[in-house]
């Protein structure tokens, strides 16, 4: 019997529960639940990138996908953009942007990076929110649609607009997932890796640490502008809470609940902390509460994420 890669069968059982998931939907707004997860999913695998490998901390990337967001909103309008042409230019100026701003704050460790990424967040979330000619502030702003789902239409294939952003931001996150799987197994996800053990180590046989760390930093904020093109897109509307610390947050807290060392187990994590409001609205009052509950348990007794210390419970090596 033919074995699978780590890489073949973490593609595998995501492709299954994007295609097998959507039979136990009660209604079609889980459609929508689904494609929430997709997009969150995308922003922390980004997150895996630059702490599961690299071991770097950033509590700002939530700027970066307001980045997306508002290049989808704003260039189809100013520069006549197709809106994803807009997505784009928003992940191309999110790199250059982590380029510049990477520079310098990745020479800062620890909390201090923590802190120094989260100003850039809070900077960016900022200028989302008060500069109103152009982004008219608070209110938010709308986005023009993607036009895929008209052209599928065309072509006999006429979904919903939740099937079809269920499907299209599965098919986003798949590539996203293969993508960061094959950096994994590459040279540089090695050094990655190797650098995330000990940078003094790392040094001492020849990595490039600075450059590294910059590499990572730039790929997690394309991912985090993917994620906040596609919710802009999907939403036909955005405010700059999508840039808020509290998304910051969120894309941290999913991808350690989860298992910030593991693509799968980060994206658990998204899909545990999207579901879990939806589930918890019975408990509206206790809502924060119960959550705070169940990451302090995770983070007690499965130190490495809810899916990496299921599975070794599974395969009966638990420590």
């Amino acid at each position: 019997m033919m074995k699978l890669s780590p890489k073949s069968a973490t593609l595998l059982v995501l492709a299954l529960l994007i295609a097998i998931t959507p039979f136990f939907f009660p209604s079609g707004y889980y459609y929508r639940v689904g494609a929430l997860i997709f997009v969150n999913g995308i922003a922390v695998t980004g997150i895996v990138i630059l702490t599961g490998y690299a071991g770097q901390i950033s509590l700002g990337h939530a700027g970066f996908a307001g980045i997306g967001a508002y290049a989808c909103a704003l260039a189809p309008v100013h520069l006549g953009l197709h809106p994803a042409l807009a997505a784009l230019l928003g992940a191309v100026i999110s790199a250059l942007l982590a380029y510049l701003v990477g520079r310098p704050i990745l020479r800062l460790k620890g909390y201090y990076l923590g802190v120094a990424s989260l100003g850039f967040g809070i900077l960016v979330s900022m200028v989302l929110a008060n500069e109103r000619w152009l982004t008219k502030g608070p209110d938010g702003i709308e986005v023009p649609d993607l036009g895929l789902r008209a052209l599928l239409k065309q072509a006999g294939l006429d979904l919903s607009n939740a099937e079809f952003w269920y499907a299209f931001s599965g098919l986003c996150l798949l590539i996203g997932a293969w993508l960061a799987l094959n950096l994994y197994n590459s040279p540089t996800g090695r050094a990655l890796r190797a650098l995330h053990g000990s940078e003094i180590a790392a040094r001492t046989v020849g990595v490039d640490v600075t450059r590294l760390k910059l590499q990572a930093f730039v790929i997690s904020a394309v991912y985090a502008s993917v994620s906040g093109s596609l919710l802009a897109l999907q939403n036909k509307f955005i405010t700059p809470d999508v840039a808020g610390y509290m998304h910051s947050i969120e894309m941290v807290t999913m991808a350690v609940l989860g298992g910030a060392g593991s693509v799968l187990g980060a994206i658990f994590g998204a899909g545990i902390l999207t579901l879990l409001p939806q589930v918890l609205t019975v408990f509206a009052e206790y809502e924060q509460l119960l959550l705070g509950l169940v990451m302090m348990l995770v983070m007690i007794f499965m130190r490495d994420g809810l899916l990496p210390s299921l599975m070794r419970r599974v395969r009966g090596r638990d420590e």
